[in-house]
């Protein structure tokens, strides 16, 4: 049985998401630690669903493309389907990573984790 993640941006992410001292970006590490079968996949429909206009919301995992969006808004997450993408830039909405989410917003300010 294996103990240790093998993906290596993974880990790193992890590890500088824990040196933060905001309890946000501890939260999102924490969820990224879990085993794979407790990751986080987001269909767009629940962002949709949940999410207001112009927010910038955090999914600890990945954003698959089932759906549609109605509203414009950034998406940060670890991964992203292709259609996934797609559909969130023709929304006129981003994806961004996490990490360039915590350069962006080291406090976290404004920041909904959705999972």
């Amino acid at each position: 049985m294996k103990k240790t993640k093998d993906n290596q941006v993974l880990l790193s992410l992890i590890e500088g998401l824990m040196r933060s001292d905001k309890p946000i970006w501890r939260k999102v590490a924490y969820e990224l630690s879990k085993p794979r079968r407790q990751k986080v996949e987001v269909n767009l429909s629940k962002l949709d669903e949940y999410a207001v206009e112009d927010a910038t919301i955090l999914v600890p995992g990945k954003v698959l493309g089932a759906g549609a969006l109605s509203k414009k808004f950034t998406v940060a997450a670890f991964s992203f389907s292709e259609k996934a993408r797609q559909l969130i830039g023709a929304a006129g909405g981003k994806a961004v990573t996490i990490e360039n989410l915590q350069k962006a917003n080291p406090d976290g300010r404004g920041v909904v984790i959705l999972k």
